[in-house]
């Protein structure tokens, strides 16, 4: 008889551990408490645009999620650079870069780095000796996860020019948090791995289709195609132990599975998995979280022709262009993302519209002085775990204490920041896990 599977949580990691199991010839139930696939990468229709529930980017070392858009045959729906380059609106206004040449690692950046002008030439040089100390740091290395990332700067030459036009500009965006409160262990394995030992590593991708298009329905046809059963507006309120398998309790119903992915955020997950599974609810609120906030602004007409920019010093990080994602025919919408935003938080819409279409006015001439045809804010509360110090302890495995019961989600031991890329592999992980108790293996 054919085992049976049930993948609980419809996002990133429980969509690739379903098409594992799918692909391995299992039953699969895929359950998702809300009404659409997709987590926390999500699109909705908002008065004829398609929108994103924020700016998801990915990079070209995104190995493990860029296989998942191959396999859903969504691979398409990114646009990848051919090689990495960022425009930097500097504190006066004008526009800078950051480039890789063609050449090896780590001197692929040093050309770029070279005519960087939002950095003086001294303190380029002290990005460089930090880079280098930074390259001999091990990700891996648990200590690393007691420090900041801040205080490893500071040590290490680091200043406020170099922390807002570079070190910052780039750990806000990978970590949602500043230096100063980063884990450095996650910090080493984000410039490690993207930018300082490979030399195509950060060449960045940006989704050309909506979210929904990229991921929920690419997922949802595959699954389907190979006799999978999904199914939103279905939360599951209790997992047990029942025998050899496990049952899950629903409204009104009850599932039986010989195997159980968990890939619901971490207080989820702990409500919901037995207490034979070893997940503490008290380790894992001390992961915490972080939120992110996107200010969208539709122009009635172009306002700039970069495709995304960074800003120094200024209360916009970066700026992306969804004109054509969106589906708007005339005009322009741009997306303002902020990534470390409790300050943004609870700020009502009309201030956040004063302070960001002025400062869009001062960064692109051409929107200078120009009123928004449309302006909303989307928030999300939790976007991310707190990737500070001393969260890489309270990172669970995919393993449990209850073997055929794993847990999926970025916020597990990925060794990853709380990425796409994470929750991809960490899907790959609890799929392996439940597959080898299934066939009688050791996870």
């Amino acid at each position: 008889m054919t085992a049976r599977m049930v993948v609980v949580g419809g996002g990133l990691a429980g969509l690739t551990a379903a098409c594992d199991l799918a692909d391995r010839g299992f039953r699969v139930t895929l359950l998702e408490s809300r009404a659409r696939l997709g987590g926390a990468t999500f699109s909705f229709d908002r008065d004829g645009l398609a929108v994103d529930n924020g700016q998801h980017v990915l990079l070209r070392c995104y190995s493990e999620y860029r296989g998942l858009l191959a396999r859903l045959g969504a691979a398409d729906g990114i646009e990848l650079q051919d090689r990495f380059r960022v425009p930097v609106i500097a504190p006066d206004g004008t526009l800078t870069e950051l480039t890789r040449t063609g050449g090896p690692a780590p001197l692929h950046l040093a050309a770029g780095l070279a005519r960087y002008r939002a950095l003086s030439r001294t303190d380029r040089m002290r990005v460089v000796l930090a880079a280098t100390a930074l390259r001999r740091l091990d990700p891996a290395d648990a200590r690393l996860d007691e420090r900041s990332f801040g205080d490893w700067l500071a040590r290490h030459g680091q200043n406020d020019a170099t922390l807002a036009a570079l070190w910052n500009l780039i750990a806000v965006a990978a970590l949602n948090c500043e230096a100063g409160q980063a884990s450095l262990a996650l910090a080493a394995m984000v410039f490690r791995t993207a930018l300082l030992d490979k030399a195509d590593a950060a060449d960045i991708g940006v989704p050309r289709v909506p979210l929904d298009e990229l991921h929920a329905r690419p997922a949802e046809k595959y699954l389907t195609a190979r006799d999978a059963t999904v199914r939103t507006r279905s939360p599951v309120r209790g997992i047990a132990r029942d025998g050899e398998g496990f049952v899950l309790r629903l409204d009104g119903e009850r599932l039986r599975a010989d195997g159980v992915v968990v890939a619901a955020p971490p207080d989820a997950a702990a409500a919901l998995c037995p207490a034979g599974a070893g997940l503490s609810a008290e380790r894992l609120r001390g992961l915490g979280a972080a939120p992110i906030v996107n200010v969208h602004v539709v122009f009635d007409r172009p306002v700039t022709d970069l495709p995304f920019a960074a800003a120094v010093s200024s209360p916009v990080q970066w700026i992306f262009d969804r004109t054509a994602v969106a589906g708007l025919d005339h005009g322009q919408y741009l997306t303002i993302s902020l990534s470390a935003a409790a300050r943004w938080l609870g700020t009502p819409a009309p201030r956040l519209r004063e302070t960001f279409v002025a400062e869009l006015g001062r960064l692109l001439p051409a929107a200078s002085g120009i009123s928004p045809a449309r302006f909303f804010v989307t928030r999300e509360r939790r976007a991310t775990f707190r990737q500070g110090p001393g969260t890489g302890r309270l990172r669970p495995e995919s393993a449990t204490g209850l073997p055929g019961l794993a847990l999926a989600g970025a916020w597990t031991a990925t060794g990853w920041p709380d990425t796409m890329e994470g929750a991809v592999r960490s899907g790959h992980r609890a799929a392996d896990l439940v597959t080898r108790h299934v066939a009688g293996g050791v996870a």
